[in-house]
């Protein structure tokens, strides 16, 4: 009885065998194509910033993770091809991305596509071969291998409750009524303003271009950071946003340090910030620091001799923070048409009303995103103005910031879901 039962278990064995390698391998196949097509749907989303190179830029962003000139190309099978390239029997497919301006269109994969200025989410698939083992005897099995495939869908998330990694730069709701704009106009013609440093008395300073916009800077100066000093901590915050910590926001908020919440009542100056008189040669060290690492966004090697001088190992501090690939489109171009990789765009916090000390606090009424322009005559401002004046172009939310939430986790009453504002990239699946 046993030889005779050994003789019929011996197949089952073997087949099961073969069952659970063939379907194991396939689901770690579909696994790394499902990591793949989320890495280059979130690249792609991240690049759609509502202008006409946004496309072409997000499907470039796309592909570099199928670039393997550092070794770290998206691959599969045991990590082993590149996707998008053929070994042997095995090939795969990366079709070109797919653009859509809404997330039912995005999730029912409409044959609508969006253009660059309306596009919000980026759709990639993905097609490759899985090698067949023991499924490849089996009549259906002949070629040895079996299409497996994987769809991923990134896209702006809902408006934020709270941002991170924005600049420090706050303005006051022209009309705190008007919940979207706030009273800044009509993003899609792109208001020109010109910020200047808030100050007391009289001239005000001449405008550069557009009406005048007085900002503070909002007080994130983390005395825990062992790291970088206060100079350099202004120059990081206006050159790549709110310097993440683990610390005490310095404002008693419950919101990171690195990040501002909506309905936070609790924000104040920088104390070494404090507004000055309109005439004054320069306006406060921290502001000009700031000033220093907003024009990185420019140019980060030749800056007004200012910064070099007052911020602290200047050369290192500016070092990571390279300048906009586009610093030439200007202000008699759409913002439409600019082409470069976002860093002349920056989000501001909107606050109810300007502060004059650090008595005052503020509360953030939203999020504004501006675009930095040269001068009317071509020319770059410098953190050596007077009264510390810059041009961008209100934009409206068109441009995914790297962190937030939307939700009032931090306990700010922010009306989550939010109707409108900025968002960050997620995965829509």
């Amino acid at each position: 009885m046993a030889l005779p039962l050994l003789v019929i278990l011996v197949p089952v064995l073997f087949g099961l065998m073969g069952f659970a390698l063939d379907l194991g391998r396939l689901y770690l196949i579909r696994g790394e194509l499902n990591q793949a097509a989320n890495a280059m749907a979130l690249a792609a989303a991240a690049q759609l910033a509502g202008t006409d190179a946004s496309l072409g830029n997000a499907t470039n962003a796309a592909s570099q993770s199928l670039d393997n000139t550092n070794g770290l190309a998206n691959k599969y099978n045991f990590g082993s091809i590149i996707i998008g390239q053929s070994s042997g029997i095995l090939a795969s497919t990366v079709n070109a991305p797919a653009y859509f301006g809404t997330l039912a269109d995005a999730l029912a994969s409409t044959s609508t596509q969006a253009s660059g200025e309306t596009a919000r989410y980026a759709q990639i698939t993905l097609q490759a071969d899985a090698p067949l083992l023991f499924w490849g005897l089996l009549p259906a099995g002949q070629s040895r291998k079996t299409s497996v495939g994987a769809i991923a869908t990134a896209g702006i998330s809902a408006p934020l409750c709270v941002a991170c990694q924005i600049v420090p730069f706050a303005v006051a709701a022209i009309d705190p009524s008007d919940t979207v704009n706030f009273g800044f106009g009509d993003p899609t013609s792109s208001p020109l303003y010109t910020f200047y440093s808030s100050c007391t008395g009289t001239p005000l300073p001449a405008t550069l271009a557009g009406a005048l916009l007085p900002y503070v800077v909002l007080n994130r100066y983390d005395p825990a950071n062992a790291t970088l000093d206060e100079t350099e901590q202004a120059y990081v915050d206006g050159a790549g946003g709110l310097v993440q910590s683990a610390n005490p926001n310095p404002t008693g908020s419950p919101v990171p340090v690195g990040c501002v919440g909506i309905n936070d009542p609790n924000e104040t100056l920088w104390a070494s910030a404090l507004p000055g008189a309109c005439a004054t040669v320069l306006p406060p060290a921290t502001v000009v620091n700031a000033l220093c690492g907003l024009y990185s966004r420019f140019d980060n090697v030749n800056p007004a001799a200012v910064c070099a001088n007052d911020v602290t190992n200047f050369s290192a501090v500016a070092a990571p923070f390279l300048p906009d690939t586009d610093v030439s489109t200007g202000t008699s171009s759409a913002y439409t048409s600019y082409v470069g990789n976002g860093r002349r765009i920056i989000t501001v916090p909107v606050v109810n009303a300007l502060a004059s000390n650090t008595a005052t606090t503020m509360t953030v009424l939203g999020f504004l995103q501006f675009f930095l322009e040269p001068n009317p005559d071509g020319s770059l401002f410098t953190a050596a103005d007077p009264n510390g004046r810059f041009v961008a172009a209100y934009i409206g939310t068109p441009a995914p910031v790297n962190q937030g939430w939307v939700d009032d986790r931090f306990a700010l009453g922010c009306p989550a879901p939010l109707a409108s504002g900025v968002g960050k990239v997620v995965l829509h699946q």
